[in-house]
């Protein structure tokens, strides 16, 4: 019996349509089509992908993918069953530090703005003269 990607092959060249403009159609990479074809299934990332890449290729030649995808029989090899994802805990005490570390920053950029709006405006003061100054000046103007 012909695997999967034999018969979409045969398919393909009954239609004649190249490999290369499958692979623009679907946009699966080229030498991940010749390994589907060559029945190469374990060479490809990942039973996900399988599923995804016989989806897509049976689509661009009209073809029913549920029926491609029951032809293949569900077989999958070892090499390309999912490794269990291992749980994301983070511990609590991860989350106090975070948290303490993003009040102290919020803090600082606080108080950065305080001092930013509440700086002396040195340009907007009046000038204050000292009595010497004003002396000083008086005597220029008289000479």
């Amino acid at each position: 019996m012909p695997t999967v990607g034999a018969m979409l092959k045969a398919e393909r060249e009954i239609r004649q349509i190249s490999l290369e403009e499958v692979a623009q159609v679907t946009r699966i990479p080229l030498s991940s089509l010749r390994r589907l074809e060559a029945g190469e299934l374990e060479a490809l990332p990942g039973e996900v992908f399988v599923r995804g890449f016989l989806r897509s290729y049976a689509r661009a030649l009209d073809l029913d993918p549920e029926r491609i995808l029951a032809a293949r029989g569900g077989v999958v090899s070892p090499n390309m069953t999912p490794a269990p994802l291992g749980s994301v805990n983070t511990s609590e005490r991860g989350r106090r530090v975070g948290l303490a570390v993003a009040l102290v920053i919020l803090l600082l950029l606080f108080t950065l703005a305080l001092s930013v709006v509440l700086r002396p405006r040195r340009l907007d003061a009046p000038v204050e003269l000292s009595k010497a100054t004003l002396v000083v000046s008086a005597e220029l103007l008289r000479a």
